[in-house]
């Protein structure tokens, strides 16, 4: 139960976070939220009653959030890129290569990093991957909140894959 996460989502059902069960369970308990999907044949127990254990909460109360991104850090690009080498897919020495080097005016952000392997990194040195034949199979990317939940976070359960959907 101390690993298993739960999708919150805010009053009009959109995915708002993640918690843990405790603190979803904390809010369902105080009223401010409701259990939208149950983990089946799972109970959190006291001494005198059980109470279902939520996979997805819904918020009572819409909360306004401006801006819900994804924080660049290095454990955020190594699972966009599915934690492996993206020029040899090797999941060993990982390290963070910057495609448009730095001594070539490339800076740090979601565009420009990518997780490599420390010889893949040795090897492209101070070259942009094509002038030395080292292909990346795509353009880095900022993952939307959404996306980042959906496709790379791994605490998704395909019960949440209906809220997660990106709509236009």
């Amino acid at each position: 139960m101390h690993s298993r996460k739960v999708l919150i989502l805010n009053a009009d059902y959109r995915a708002f976070s993640v918690c843990s069960v405790y603190k979803a369970f904390l809010l369902v308990y105080l009223d401010k939220a409701e259990i939208v999907k149950k983990v089946e044949n799972a109970y959190l127990r006291s001494i005198t009653r059980s109470y279902d254990v939520p996979s997805i909460i819904k918020l009572h109360n819409y909360v306004n959030i401006p801006y819900k991104g994804v924080i660049m850090t290095r454990q955020n690009i190594f699972k966009r890129d599915g934690n492996k080498c993206v020029y040899c897919s090797s999941r060993d020495n990982l390290t963070l290569d910057h495609v448009l080097p730095r001594s070539r005016g490339g800076g740090s952000t979601w565009a420009n990093l990518v997780t490599a392997c420390k010889s893949c990194n040795s090897k492209k040195g101070d070259f942009l991957p094509e002038e030395i034949g080292m292909l990346l199979p795509y353009k880095p990317f900022k993952p939307s909140f959404i996306m980042f939940l959906r496709d790379f976070s791994g605490l998704g359960e395909e019960s949440w894959m209906h809220y997660l959907q990106v709509t236009r």
